[in-house]
């Protein structure tokens, strides 16, 4: 049997780290622009003003690779389960086996056709049609998203189960799907889809502005999407204190290690309220060699009183606390993007509300751009943190307080393990790699080659000039004439 801590374990561990740090990149913002690209549609729709269709066009481009990197990282996500987590796979089934089979019905099989309508039915489906994909390819990506928080919140916090020969068994749906952890964590992460995607669209804006590429038509989607971030980035902000208040009810030693909480109760009695902004942990995990604290500050955020008691690791067996380095500057990252974000939404929309929101004045403010354009690589790595908060907090345990991580892990070999690895290094690189050079190629060229939408829309001319009707309008047959060939 395989015990904690042993390089097995670890290596695993580190495995899958890679693994779904590599997979995080790419399913946000598809989650996010699915929905970006169908009101950029409706505003089009809406309003006729050919820029709205650019832009839709342009960024559907980023879109398209982003989700093929999105599926070719899932399906070694998926893979990677039964390789390194054999026990637990098959200990999970009855409650994972269904979960993922509600995803594969609700979401990939739902938004496999809808996808398909969105790219390749432009001048080929009616104008209605295709904004009905588009949403659906939105509605549809949403579903994955909630199906796979709904397993991972579950670990978090497994409500609804009972184990039984060492099976995890559901008895009550409900509570299993809408746990605890699902409530908060969903909405905590779906926000921060479209707070990334937006970014991402503002940020690629800014860089065209600031090299002067089509600038009326990139400060055209600056105003709504910095305003759509002055209610976002708030938003998150807030789900996010939400999300933190139910880690400290349901996961004490998670919420520990996010803030390097050690004492419950000062020598003197008096309860522990400081809040580290700097802390250095000891080797044996047991205090803080170095922290530099604010008092009271812990309360306040956790339960919102001056002199509230947050248990601290002393609460809890040294075997049942996690490593507090990773989720304790993680979590101190994240949040700094997050107010760091709300900043730079700020200072957008006051630009806007001066009316300085336009490209003559935005080449005056370089460093506005630059923000922007830095900004938009911003919501990757609170993603990131946010996850590795989430994941390294909740160990030891797979599922929390059922299954520790050593009883989960395949029994394989170092060697094997580090094979494992090696090769899954290689291929995220390369799927990575690959992505960054077709954006590169995507961004480079702009919105030159796009065709016009009167050549895939044409107006009713009462089927004038043989003209047949297709795509929301009329079309002229694109057919070659066939030819005799007399030698035939």
């Amino acid at each position: 049997m395989l015990l904690e801590n042993t390089w097995p374990v670890l290596l695993s561990r580190l495995d899958f780290a890679w693994i779904t740090s590599l997979h995080i990149l790419y399913t946000p913002l598809t989650i996010g622009m699915a929905w970006i690209l169908f009101a950029l549609e409706v505003a089009w729709l809406r309003t006729g003003n050919e820029r709205w269709y650019r832009l839709e066009r342009f960024f559907e481009k980023i879109f398209i690779i982003n989700f093929g990197a999105g599926v070719a990282t899932g399906v070694t996500m998926e893979m990677a389960f039964g390789i390194l987590y054999g026990p637990f796979s098959q200990a999970v089934g009855p409650f994972f086996g269904n979960i993922l089979g509600f995803e594969t019905i609700t979401a990939f099989m739902y938004e496999a056709g809808f996808i398909g309508l969105m790219i390749f039915g432009w001048g080929k489906i009616g104008k209605g049609m295709h904004l009905f994909s588009t949403f659906n390819v939105g509605l549809s990506s949403t579903l994955s998203a909630f199906w796979i928080l709904v397993a991972n919140s579950w670990m978090q916090t497994p409500d609804g189960i009972f184990l039984k020969h060492g099976l995890f068994e559901v008895k009550n749906w409900w509570s299993a799907i809408f746990n605890e952890n699902c409530i908060w964590g969903f909405p905590h992460m779906w926000v921060a889809t479209i707070e990334l995607a937006l970014f991402v669209t503002v940020g690629a804006s800014a860089w065209f502005i600031l090299k002067n590429r089509n600038t009326d038509l990139f400060t055209r989607i600056l105003r709504p999407a910095l305003l759509a971030l002055l209610i976002i980035t708030p938003a998150q902000i807030w789900l996010g204190d939400g999300l933190g208040r139910t880690v400290a009810q349901t996961q004490p030693t998670s919420l520990a290690a996010m803030e390097g909480h050690y004492r419950t109760y000062l020598p003197d009695g008096k309860v522990d309220t400081g809040w580290h902004i700097i802390a250095f942990p000891n080797a044996q995990n047991t205090g803080n060699v170095f922290a530099i604290t604010i008092p009271h500050v812990l309360s306040m955020l956790e339960t919102h009183t001056m002199n509230g008691v947050v248990p601290g690791m002393d609460q809890f067996p040294a075997k049942d606390r996690p490593d507090v380095w990773v989720p304790f500057y993680s979590f101190r990252i994240m949040v700094t993007i997050g107010f760091f974000l709300f900043f730079v939404a700020l200072w957008g929309n006051w630009l806007r509300l001066t009316g300085k929101l336009n490209a003559t004045d935005l080449r005056k403010r370089p460093w506005f751009l630059r923000t922007v354009v830095f900004s938009a690589f911003l919501p990757y790595l609170a993603v990131w943190c946010g996850w590795w908060t989430r994941e390294v907090g909740r160990q030891p345990w797979l599922v929390n307080g059922l299954m520790r991580t050593y009883q989960g892990v395949s029994h394989m070999t170092v060697g094997q393990e580090v094979f494992w690895w090696v090769g899954y290094i290689i291929f995220e690189l390369t799927v990575w790699s690959g992505s960054w050079y077709f954006f590169s190629r995507v961004i480079a060229k702009g919105t030159d080659g796009i065709p016009h939408s009167d050549t895939l829309f044409h107006q009713d001319t009462g089927g004038k000039d043989g003209g047949e009707k297709a795509g929301g309008g009329l079309v002229k047959p694109t057919f070659a004439k066939p030819t005799l060939d007399k030698n035939v």
